[in-house]
């Protein structure tokens, strides 16, 4: 099972306020033939995710640790490729299907590497149906 994992999914396992079935379901389906791809850009909103939710009062201290030790056991890959090149082609999926370049990179990720995405975020999975990208179901 190899997947573009979007940080809205991954968060889920964690944020109380952000549960879901459909995140819980594709954890357990994880094994360690697994390979989860994320962009570089996904480790800074995992942390920006986290800081925010302490500061709100979202997460306590004991289940950030919590989640980042689940990150830690997961057959994650990051991508790293980004410069110049990497700018248009985000710039035009943005534009294209009405995202932010956040979320056009991992869409991007997930054609370039000819994976499904697992995005609880409905604007992106609609994107990526629209794109041709198989998505997680509910």
């Amino acid at each position: 099972m190899n997947w573009v994992l979007d940080a809205s999914l991954a968060l889920a396992w964690g944020l109380p306020d952000e549960t879901s079935r459909q995140a819980d379901r594709f954890l357990a389906r994880v094994s360690r033939e697994s390979t989860l791809w994320v962009p570089a850009l996904w480790w800074y909103e995992i942390a920006n995710a986290l800081t925010v939710g302490r500061r709100r009062h979202r997460v306590a201290g004991e289940d950030t640790l919590r989640l980042v030790q689940l990150y830690a056991t997961l057959p994650l890959e990051t991508d790293v490729q980004v410069g110049r090149d990497a700018v248009g082609r985000l710039r035009t999926l943005a534009e294209e299907y009405a995202l932010s370049a956040y979320d056009a990179a991992y869409l991007e990720l997930a054609q370039r590497r000819l994976l499904g995405l697992a995005t609880l975020d409905r604007r992106l999975n609609a994107a990526a149906r629209r794109a041709g990208v198989r998505v997680i179901r509910p």
